[in-house]
């Protein structure tokens, strides 16, 4: 792919909006690289969690990071060497990533490396701050969301699927609170860009949502 031909899609939203679903249909219907970074944070909580690293231990984390890999390949995430899909994916995993997420150190990290990736070649990235933060000059971008209950519906139904014993209510509780620990949070906070398209994505199939980002980057000559 020619360098003018390069384009980035930025996908934003809260906890269970379904983004990254959504990102991994668009980049394949687009035949673009799709660059799960909220994967990229849960990789760095499992690590530390494994670790049993305090995060108050400024230069424990910072000795991590620094021997820390992280690598996509063929829909998998990969630390270290290690395909850790399924991993990342525990409630207690969960919080972690998101206590790291307000982690300067954590952030600068893995913002480099998101921003590395989105210049050498066309990427879909969803995340909290993608849009607002890490490819802020990205050609779309789109802030999806939902309603709280429906997106612990989506979540509770996830983790069920996988086996998980999960108690709905617990997991209702967990999407509130991320909600709003994102959005106040004083580092990147979750929120719209000022350019960003916003879909409720309550009520809406995975199908009806990916269309709708389709046809807006087909309206560009993007295809």
């Amino acid at each position: 792919m020619k360098e003018e031909q390069i384009f980035q899609i930025a996908i934003d939203g809260p906890s269970g909006a379904g983004k990254s679903t959504i990102a991994q249909q668009v980049a394949k219907l687009l035949g673009i690289d799709y660059i799960d970074t909220g994967a990229m944070y849960r990789a760095i909580g499992y690590k530390i969690l494994e670790r049993k690293i305090n995060l108050d231990h400024t230069e424990e984390v910072i000795d991590l990071l620094g021997k820390t890999d992280i690598d996509f390949s063929k829909g998998n995430i990969i630390l270290d060497g290690e395909i850790v899909n399924d991993q990342i994916r525990t409630p207690e995993v969960t919080k972690m990533a998101s206590m790291c997420s307000a982690l300067p150190e954590v952030r600068a990290m893995l913002v480099a490396l998101q921003r590395k990736m989105g210049q050498a070649k066309s990427v879909v990235m969803d995340g909290r701050d993608i849009g607002t933060n890490v490819l802020t000059d990205a050609r779309y971008k789109f802030f999806m969301t939902a309603s709280a209950q429906e997106r612990a519906e989506r979540r509770y139904e996830e983790l069920v699927a996988k086996g998980q014993n999960v108690n709905f209510d617990a997991v209702l509780a967990d999407i509130i609170k991320r909600d709003h620990d994102d959005s106040t949070r004083a580092l990147n906070p979750l929120k719209r860009a000022e350019d960003a398209i916003e879909l409720d994505t309550t009520g809406m199939s995975i199908t009806e949502v990916t269309e709708k980002i389709i046809k807006e980057i087909r309206k560009n000559g993007n295809c």
